[in-house]
C-alpha cells in the first residue's frame, strides 16, 4: 500500500517537472500583444521594425454614412411586371456589409465641392472646374415655366437640402473621389498627422494637391512633397536614440478611410429594400414592394394615417395633391429629410429623385456567373511605375477633370500581362456580353459582331439599334416625376454616363472592412 502511494507521489513529482521544463524552455521568447507571434520579434517599437495597429476597434461610419448589415436576399422584380421590361428578374444574391449615404447628396453638399474646385483649379485650370459644374439648364422645358429653377434650384438656401440633379454619373463619381480626399485629409489633421491649419487649398501653385491611394504608395510626395513641412505632433515621432523620425498613416494603422464612392446595384436595391422589418428568424416574412412594410403608398400609422411615403406623381397633373390639403413638398423635389426612412434609417430610398449605382447596364442580371456581391463594370487599374520602381502621379499639365493633380497615374491591366484563372482581361463591362465566348452572331473566322449596335462619336453612320454600350448607366429608384411604379427598388433604367436629368441624383456608399455584423455579440440562435 505504501509503495503505491510512493509510486503515486514520485509520478505526479515527476508529470510536474516534465511541465515547468516545458515552460522554462520556452521561457526564451518573450510574449505579448507587442511581440509577434509568428517570429517572437518585437513590434511597435519606437527603435523602428515593424508596426501593426493591434488596437483597432472596427471601422467608423465617415461622415453622412449609415451602416447597412449586408445578408442574402432575393434580388430581382418580385411583383408584376405591367411593362414587360424582363431587365430585373428575380435571383437570389448575398451582399456584404457596407455604409451607405443617410440621404442624397443634396444641393449644399455639392456648393461645397464647387467651392472647393473653384478656389482650387479657377485660376490656372478652369476647365476642370466647369467640368464639375451641374446642368442647371435641365429644368427648362419647351411648355414650361422653370427659368426659377434654373436660376436658383442649385444655389438658393431654399433649395439647400434639396438633392442635386443635373449630375452625369461621371461628375457623380468624380465628387466621391473628391470627398474620399477631403474626408481622408480632415482625419490626418484631427489625428495629429497633419499641423492643424496647414492644410490650405487655395492654389496649385501653392503645392495643393492630396490623393489617398497615392499617400498610401509615397505619402512623402503629398502636397507637392512639402509633407515634412506639415508635419503634425503625432507623425514626428522621437525613437529611443533620440532622433526625430516620421511617421505617416499606413493602411496598417487602420487609421484612414476606404474611397467613397457609387453604390452597387445590388448594395443599392438590398439597402432600398430594408428586409429586416419582415424578418422572422432567418426567414424573411413575405416579400417587400417598396422600402416600407406594405402594399400601399399611404401611411397606415395612427399618427401619420393617409399621408403619402414618398415624393412622386400621384397621377397626370398631380404633383402633390391640391391647395390647404398638399402633400409635403414643393412640387418638384423635396428636402431630403421630408418623408420617414425605412428600416435602415435611410432617406429617398423611393421617390423625391432616382439615383446613379455604380453599374454598367445590361438587360439581363448573371446571376449564374456570380452570386456574391454582383456588379457589372469593374475595369481593373495598376500604378504606372517608372524605371526606378516609383508610382506615378498626375502632374498639374497633364491634369483632367477625371484625373486630378497629385492623383495616383494609372493604366488598365492589359490581356498580356495577366495569367489568372479568375479573370483575363483588364476590362469587365462587357464580360460574357459581346465578346467571342457569349455573342450571339459571330465567324470562327474574322472578327465578331457586337451583341449591342449602339450609336458612336466616332461612327453614327450605320443604322443603329440599341443605346445599350458599356457608358451606359443604371440609376433606381422613382422620384418626383414618375408614377408609383418606380418606387419598386427593383426597377431599374439606364442613361448614358454622360447625360444629365433634373429627376437622377446620387448618393454615396463605402465597403465595410471587418466582420458581417455591426455588434460584438451576435443575436441568440
Amino acid at each position: 500500500m505504501i509503495n503505491k502511494t510512493v509510486f503515486k507521489i514520485f509520478s505526479l513529482m515527476i508529470t510536474v517537472l516534465l511541465l515547468v521544463g516545458c515552460n522554462r524552455s520556452n521561457s526564451s521568447f518573450k510574449s505579448g500583444k507587442n511581440v509577434s507571434q509568428a517570429t517572437g520579434w518585437k513590434m511597435n517599437s519606437k527603435d523602428g521594425g515593424f508596426k501593426y495597429n493591434n488596437k483597432y476597434k472596427g471601422q467608423p461610419a465617415g461622415p453622412g454614412l449609415v451602416f447597412v448589415e449586408g445578408g442574402t436576399f432575393t434580388k430581382g422584380n418580385v411583383q408584376d411586371n405591367v411593362m414587360h421590361d424582363w431587365n430585373n428578374t428575380p435571383s437570389q444574391q448575398y451582399v456584404r456589409s457596407f455604409f451607405i449615404d443617410q440621404t442624397e447628396v443634396t444641393n449644399v453638399m455639392y456648393v461645397e465641392y464647387l467651392y472647393w474646385m473653384r478656389r482650387v483649379f479657377t485660376e490656372e485650370y478652369p476647365e476642370i472646374y466647369k467640368a464639375a459644374l451641374p446642368d442647371t439648364l435641365v429644368w427648362r422645358n419647351p411648355l414650361g415655366f422653370n427659368e426659377d429653377m434654373v436660376n436658383n434650384y442649385l444655389r438658393h438656401p431654399a433649395f439647400q437640402n434639396h438633392p442635386v440633379v443635373g449630375v452625369t454619373w461621371r461628375q457623380a463619381n468624380n465628387y466621391a473621389k473628391w470627398r474620399t480626399d477631403r474626408v481622408n485629409e480632415q482625419i490626418l489633421v484631427s489625428k495629429g498627422y497633419i499641423r492643424p491649419g496647414a492644410i490650405i487649398p487655395d492654389s496649385l501653385s501653392n503645392g495643393y494637391s492630396f490623393n489617398t491611394k497615392a499617400y498610401f504608395l509615397d505619402p512623402s510626395q503629398s502636397y507637392g512633397g512639402r509633407m515634412n513641412e506639415i508635419a503634425g505632433d503625432k507623425q514626428k515621432e522621437i525613437n529611443e536614440d533620440g532622433e526625430e523620425k516620421i511617421n505617416y498613416a499606413t493602411r496598417e494603422s487602420g487609421v484612414l478611410l476606404p474611397e467613397y464612392r457609387l453604390p452597387t446595384e445590388t448594395e443599392w436595391e438590398y439597402a432600398a429594400l430594408a428586409l429586416g422589418e419582415i424578418r422572422d428568424g432567418n426567414v424573411y416574412r413575405g416579400k417587400k414592394k417598396f422600402p416600407w412594410d406594405g402594399e400601399y403608398t399611404r401611411s397606415g400609422k395612427k399618427k401619420s394615417l393617409g399621408d403619402q411615403l414618398a415624393n412622386f406623381k400621384l397621377s397626370a397633373g398631380d404633383y402633390g395633391g391640391i391647395a390647404g390639403w398638399s402633400e409635403t413638398g414643393s412640387g418638384i423635389t423635396t428636402a431630403v429629410r421630408s418623408y420617414p426612412p425605412n428600416d435602415f434609417g435611410l432617406y429617398g430610398m423611393a421617390g423625391n429623385v432616382a439615383e446613379w449605382v455604380a453599374d454598367v447596364y445590361r438587360p439581363i442580371i448573371d446571376e449564374e456567373a456570380n452570386d456574391f456581391n454582383y456588379y457589372r463594370g469593374n475595369v481593373f487599374y495598376s500604378p504606372s511605375i517608372d524605371e526606378n520602381g516609383k508610382a506615378l502621379t498626375i502632374d498639374p499639365e497633364s491634369a483632367t477633370f477625371d484625373n486630378l493633380p497629385g492623383s495616383l497615374k494609372e493604366e488598365v491591366e492589359s490581356e498580356d500581362s495577366i495569367d489568372r484563372v479568375n479573370y483575363t482581361t483588364g476590362d469587365n463591362r462587357n464580360y460574357n456580353d459581346g465578346d467571342r465566348k457569349s455573342v450571339r452572331n459571330f465567324s470562327l473566322e474574322g472578327e465578331t459582331s457586337s451583341m449591342y449596335n449602339s450609336p458612336t462619336q466616332d461612327d453614327n453612320s450605320e443604322e443603329r439599334t440599341t443605346l445599350i454600350n458599356d457608358e451606359a448607366r443604371v440609376y433606381k429608384g422613382g422620384s418626383w416625376l414618375d408614377r408609383a411604379y418606380y418606387l419598386d427598388p427593383a426597377q431599374r433604367r439606364f442613361l448614358s454616363e454622360n447625360m444629365t436629368t433634373n429627376f437622377i441624383g446620387f448618393r454615396c456608399a463605402m465597403s465595410y472592412l471587418g466582420e458581417s455584423r455591426s455588434k460584438s455579440k451576435p443575436r441568440k440562435r
